[in-house]
């Protein structure tokens, strides 16, 4: 069957592409699997369903065929989708004889092809460079109410001069003569079933399908060269401590291929004062006996400043207050709230007065 990328979302076929995002974003916040609600099987799906949402070719074709693509449970996989054990239909008349009568010889990227919606004609493969991974530190507050940071990295980045291509600015470049452009050559070996023909990429155009005269003088006609780049990234509100962000090609660029991947491990610096409790923050005030029996006012530091607290007469030690509003900011239920644990601080001796006065509160009963 094939999936239902909408019902994963949560959306209806009409929906936007701003309620895609916003769907994905809600969910994957939520089964992101360095979370405590975390479910990677869950993360996967939705990650699936809004690759392909997003897209508005591969949504036309999704809503067309039932899939992004020609390949298994779509359009095109037909009786093929659910494996490989039932051959019928398939028309072996596609493997050519091989002309010296001791066997056949066929294209293995040809047979595959038609299975998985690509063959000889359909798309190659194409490399990827490194991923790079990094540490970044943020305090407590940053956390919460995300901030935009700016990196230096020092690594592969595609020429710029060049573009990426390996060919002076402005040089003639030609069709590949030895894969016409193709990008790919083949290969036959000859085994027990015959000649075995399969593919690989061209050594001389390293899969361009395409060569030029003259070598870009900036790269020396690589395509890429190492420099420093600086790259903002943008720290999303309420972000856990171990928490990954992934900037897709900003990691090590290859020659003839895509960049890799940039990581970012997300630590979070433990603050003096808070501490955060699902989405409320946590922090302690400390007041006098005095001012616990009567009440009174004290200034707090917040997140958000500094504010006056009012202190009810008669709290108790370990009572909780709550502020509404000045908790953790979440896209999806609002705003948290900000809980004060009341800490009382005892006197270390008392005047005659003041014990007088505590003796005539304990006959009375207090």
């Amino acid at each position: 069957m094939p999936k239902d990328y909408y019902k994963t979302l949560g959306v209806d076929k009409n929906a936007t592409k701003d309620d895609i995002k916003k769907a994905f974003r809600k969910l994957a916040h939520e089964y992101h699997p360095d979370k405590g609600t975390g479910n990677e099987a869950k993360f996967k799906e939705v990650s699936e369903a809004y690759s392909v949402l997003s897209d508005d070719q591969k949504r036309s074709q999704y809503d067309t065929y039932g899939s992004a693509g020609p390949g298994p449970g779509g359009a095109y996989g037909g009786q093929y989708s659910q494996g490989f054990g039932d051959f019928g239909g398939f028309d072996f008349s596609q493997f050519n004889q091989g002309g010296n009568g001791q066997g056949f010889e066929f294209d293995l990227g040809d047979i595959f092809g038609d299975f998985f919606g690509g063959g000889s004609g359909g798309r190659r493969k194409v490399k990827k460079g490194k991923d790079i991974h990094i540490d970044m530190d943020l305090t407590f507050s940053e956390s919460i109410f995300g901030v935009e940071k700016e990196i230096r990295l020092t690594k592969n980045s595609f020429c710029r001069d060049c573009e990426g291509t390996g060919a002076k600015r402005g040089s003639p470049t030609q069709t590949c003569s030895d894969c016409n452009g193709r990008g790919k050559i083949k290969e036959t070996r000859r085994t027990i079933l015959g000649a075995v023909v399969t593919e690989k990429v061209c050594p001389k155009c390293d899969g361009a399908g395409k060569t030029f005269s003259e070598k870009c003088p900036t790269c020396h006609g690589l395509g890429i060269n190492k420099d420093q780049q600086a790259f903002k990234i943008k720290i999303p509100a309420d972000i856990n401590d171990g928490e990954t962000m992934r900037m897709s090609g900003a990691g090590e660029a290859i020659a003839g291929g895509v960049a890799g991947d940039l990581y970012v491990q997300i630590h979070v610096r433990n603050d003096k004062l808070f501490s955060r409790e699902g989405k409320n923050l946590v922090t302690e005030l400390t007041i006098k006996l005095s001012d616990a029996m009567l009440g009174a006012e004290y200034n707090l530091k917040t997140l958000d400043g500094d504010m006056r607290v009012k202190i009810p007469e008669g709290i108790k030690f370990g009572e909780i207050l709550r502020i509404k509003g000045k908790g953790i900011p979440r896209e999806r239920d609002g705003r948290g709230d900000l809980l004060i644990k009341i800490n009382i601080q005892m006197p270390n001796r008392l005047s005659r007065t003041a014990r007088k006065a505590i003796e005539d509160l304990k006959k009375e009963g207090y």
